[in-house]
This record gives C-alpha cells, structure tokens and sequence, in this order.
C-alpha cells in the first residue's frame, strides 16, 4: 500500500487521549487533541472516534465495541482540545454500557451511548457485497482529482486526509451528478498501517464514515459539495459492527440516501471487506440548507 506516514500518525495520535482512570468524580475524564484542519468546526469524525477511544479505555478484558448512537449537539472549536467524560452506566456477564459526552468549554458538543459485547457464538448472515464493483487500485486518488486546485480544503481533501479514498461512483467534489441518484460507493483505507489494536480499528472507522456519509443527498438533487451558500452539519450518528476489520486494508463503502425533507437528509452505510463480508454499518441525519430554499 502507498506509505503516508504522517497523515497516519496524525490519526493515531488524536485517538491517543490524555488522561487515566484517576481522573474522575461520577465519570473517567480524558482530553483529545484537536489538529490543525480548514474548517470552522471540528470534523465530526474526530469527536466520533475520540469518544469511542475515552469509553473503550474504561472497558476491562475483551468487549469490542460493537455499537454506538449520538448527537452532535453544538460545533466544536477546531483551535481547542477536547474533554471526555465516560459514564459507566453497566458491566454485565456479556455486555458493558457507557455514556460519553465531549465538552469544550463546559458544554457538551456529543453525547453518546455505546455498547461492547463480550465475543459469543451465534446465528450468522449478511447482505451480499455488490457484484462488478471495480477495483481500487483501478480508480483514481483524490489528489489525482481536486490536488491541483490551488485551495486550502481542496488541499485538505487531497493530501491531508488520513484515508486514501476512491470514488467508484462519479465524484461530486467540484460538480453534481448528471445522473442524479441517491446512491454512492468509494473504497477507502488509511494512507499506511495500522497498529494491531483492534479498537483502534474500529474507532478510525468511525472516523472515516462520517467523510462521504450525506453524500448521496446531494447527488441525489444533482448537487455538488462547492454548491454557493450549501450549509451542512451533521445531527446525529448511528453505527454498528458486525466483524472485526482492518482499516488499513481496503474496505468498501456502499451508501445509500433513503430520504430527505425539511432541510434535513439520512444517509445510510455498508462496510464491506475485500472477502465480501459486511463489517459495518452505519446511519447519520445531516442539517443541509440552501441559499435558494431561503432562511430554514
């Protein structure tokens, strides 16, 4: 795989939190980092896979996290760090429950529940991974795509992003669909290897679903990501895993826009690994306005 060991670390140190089990009244406390990025907000997949990291760190033995629901609930501030407090809400002889909630200036910005599960025996099945999808390393990079622009989240885009991402679909970076759909699909895996950790695993996918996840609203209405005047935020994210994976080898992502009304849209989402098995899936509302539909 092509080596970006900067960008890789830059993910592995922000999942890297501040602080330990001493650090408590009714909750565990950690801090995050925030790195430098071109936006006014924080990117809502680092604050996703930060908390997952404070409430994994308060998890004894084996239980992988196996699902997560949020709300975003204020932006955060891109020029300050972040604190984690984790509830331990349940330890039970399979599952553990936490509640975190990541404070920046001492208001919650996310509030969250997570589950892990003690590994178990049982039923299996899964959706079939889409048949004549073609090959990553047969589709361009994203650099190869929008690295020539001469702009900051362009550049952003293109080559400072941990994750190597290939759109199977049409891209929508720079103009919508002709064809528009409510449907997308892009390989994607970190810029170079991971450690062997598993959390870590799941946490930077949590990461990466939130890049493309509302994507297939705008494709949907022919729209592209530099549309003048588009303001988008997410509201709420749901995610489960189903099979432990690697993020540092490809997965694909199959994504699907079900609905959109009242100047909100869901996105929907599937991880598949390159065996076909779904790893993941994963649910987000997103706020999306337009200058055209007025103030809404």
């Amino acid at each position: 795989m092509a080596e970006d060991l900067g960008t890789t670390q830059i993910l592995l140190d922000l999942l890297n939190l501040d602080g330990d089990n001493k650090a408590r009244t009714d909750e565990d406390i950690f801090v995050g980092q925030t790195p430098k990025q071109n936006r006014n907000r924080v990117f809502g997949g680092q604050v996703l896979a930060q908390s997952i990291m404070a409430a994994t760190r308060t998890v004894e033995g084996s239980r992988p996290m196996h699902s997560l629901h949020g709300y975003f609930l204020r932006p955060g501030d891109p020029n300050q760090n972040i604190t984690f407090g984790v509830q331990r809400l349940r330890d039970g002889r399979s599952f553990s429950a936490r509640r975190v909630h990541a404070y920046q200036n001492g208001e919650p910005i996310l509030s969250m529940i997570t589950s892990f599960q003690e590994p178990a025996e049982g039923l299996e099945h899964h959706d079939p991974m889409p048949l004549n999808v073609p090959d990553p390393d047969s589709l361009p990079t994203t650099a190869a795509l929008v690295g020539h622009l001469d702009h900051p989240v362009a550049k952003e885009w293109a080559f400072e992003r941990p994750f190597d991402i290939r759109h199977v679909t049409e891209p929508v970076y720079l103009a919508g669909d002709k064809s528009p759909i409510a449907d997308s699909a892009v390989w994607l895996r970190t810029t170079s290897a991971m450690p062997d950790d598993l959390s870590l695993h799941r946490a930077a996918l949590a990461y990466a679903s939130d890049y493309v996840l509302l994507e297939p609203v705008l494709r949907a209405h022919g729209l592209a990501w530099v549309h003048p005047g588009l303001s988008l935020a997410s509201l709420d994210h749901a995610m489960w895993w189903h099979r432990d994976l690697r993020v540092d080898e490809w997965l694909l992502y199959v994504l699907h826009s079900p609905s959109a009304s009242s100047a909100r849209g869901l996105g929907t989402g599937q991880f598949f690994n390159r065996e076909g098995q779904l790893v993941a899936t994963v649910a987000q509302e997103g706020m999306i306005r337009l200058p055209e539909f007025g103030k809404n």
